[in-house]
């Protein structure tokens, strides 16, 4: 593997960082990003249970709000359980932005990389390129060893580039599409919650 990234010359060194980052990135949201961990499942009918009862002190709510994501907008539900239904959903949207905006934590930097890293590959073939030109003698005798080197650099930096660009798009638009799907879910079951308040006053 050492050879590998030898041949390829020092452009190859960003490339590794950058695939390096994606790794951690992609394990990191796969672990954060688990549904059971975003939306518990029968949450929602927990807290339509403790409101019903008269148990949501703010100890309770407290509790909810660090219990997960939904817990987050649904502890904002809870606490303006008394306001008319207008400001209740008010206060269900800025907790659902606030929540958003954290399962979308890293997704820009990994996009970031799924874009940069055949940049990075093609700076490394424009490198061996470069060398290539740089063997051939004003004479017209070529330096094999360094015409050699040259095209590992040139092809090596664009397959690396390719291989970290593929599966980090790939990552990227599975987990923008499961951040949209969650922030769906917890939309409709905070609306159901508000209807189940609202409901029960008329």
């Amino acid at each position: 593997m050492l050879a590998i990234f030898q041949a390829a010359g020092w452009p190859i060194w960003f490339l590794l960082f950058a695939s390096i980052v994606a790794v951690a990135l992609i394990v990191e949201r796969l672990i954060t990003l688990r549904r059971e961990k975003i939306l518990p499942r029968n949450l929602l009918d927990e807290v339509i249970r403790v409101h019903h009862t008269g148990k949501a002190t703010p100890d309770v709510i407290n509790k909810l709000e660090q219990n997960s994501p939904l817990g987050t907008v649904l502890a904002a539900a809870l606490r303006n359980v008394d306001a008319p239904r207008d400001v209740m959903k008010e206060s269900i949207e800025e907790a659902g932005r606030g929540v958003a905006q954290n399962l979308e934590r890293f997704l820009t930097t990994l996009g970031t990389i799924a874009s940069l890293a055949p940049l990075m590959g093609l700076f490394g073939t424009v490198v061996g390129m470069i060398e290539i030109f740089g063997a051939s003698a004003p004479t017209g005798g070529n330096n094999p060893a360094q015409l050699a080197h040259g095209i590992s650099v040139a092809l090596y930096n664009t397959g690396f580039g390719l291989a970290i660009a593929m599966p980090a798009l790939v990552a990227y638009r599975h987990f923008r599409n499961l951040v949209d799907t969650y922030i769906v879910d917890m939309e409709l079951q905070a609306v159901k919650f508000v209807d189940v308040v609202h409901g029960a006053r008329k």
